[in-house]
């Protein structure tokens, strides 16, 4: 089985998040980057296949040369090679389309991707993936078995699960519950090793004009002031959440 992992460059949420350029870019002086947790869920669950199976895994990353540091440390993990595909990712769209080029090129019976990443949360790029390359697709994946060509998925739906049966090609919207936190692996230092004599192809991408542009960013509004009362004076407690805070 050929398995391709989808991942996303994204700053870790103890960043401190700022804009340039009159609040219309991102700025990365002092970000730190890390694979996109639903990505990695995803990669963990490729190396079972991997260890149990057999599969090969190849991952992904649409971005310029700064994000090669995540794709070595998905190949530290245990990906057997890597393709950075050189642009920077303008919109969902684009990335779906850089993505689908590779999946048609490499003929993988299984592509994993981030039900969305962390830092715009857009949630697009697994669906217009299937879409593009006519595959299946399961959304929200929290459980996926494959025997031969058929695959059993487990996805989280409003309220409970729902399990289901499909055929190979694949596309899976990774989350949490494909594996669970604690099922993570860190990088040994033999797997750092071997992770800088594996193959990292860098192609250039495909011509495809982006649908959407950001135009501007905005941070959150400022948390207003905390009040502190003293835990014997019930009465003023409970004259501010009625009052001001007007929650009862």
């Amino acid at each position: 089985m050929k398995i391709l992992v989808c991942i996303s460059h994204v700053p870790d949420t103890t960043s401190k998040i700022n804009f340039a350029n009159n609040d219309t870019e991102f700025d990365k002086n002092g970000v730190q980057f890390v694979i996109n947790p639903n990505d990695e869920f995803g990669l963990t669950r490729a190396m079972w296949f991997k260890e149990k199976q057999g599969a090969s895994i190849t991952v992904v990353n649409v971005g310029t040369a700064d994000t090669e540091p995540t794709l070595r440390k998905a190949l530290a993990i245990g990906a057997d090679e890597a393709i950075r595909i050189n642009a920077t990712p303008t919109d969902g769209f684009f990335v779906a389309k850089q993505l689908a080029k590779v999946v048609a090129d490499g003929q993988y019976d299984l592509v994993i991707a981030g039900r969305e990443s962390i830092d715009y949360n857009g949630g697009m790029v697994p669906g217009m993936l299937a879409t593009l390359t006519g595959a299946n697709f399961v959304n929200m994946c929290i459980g996926l078995e494959v025997e031969g060509t058929t695959a059993k998925a487990t996805r989280e739906i409003d309220g409970g699960k729902e399990e289901i049966e499909t055929t190979l090609p694949l596309v899976i919207g990774a989350q949490k519950g494909l594996v669970e936190e604690k099922d993570l692996r860190i990088p040994n230092m033999r797997g750092i090793m071997m992770a800088r004599k594996k193959q990292l192809a860098v192609l250039e991408p495909e011509a495809v004009e982006a649908q959407t542009q950001i135009t501007s960013f905005e941070k959150p509004a400022a948390k207003g002031d905390v009040k502190l009362v003293s835990p014997d004076n019930l009465d003023e407690l409970i004259s501010l959440l009625h009052n001001e805070a007007k929650v009862i």
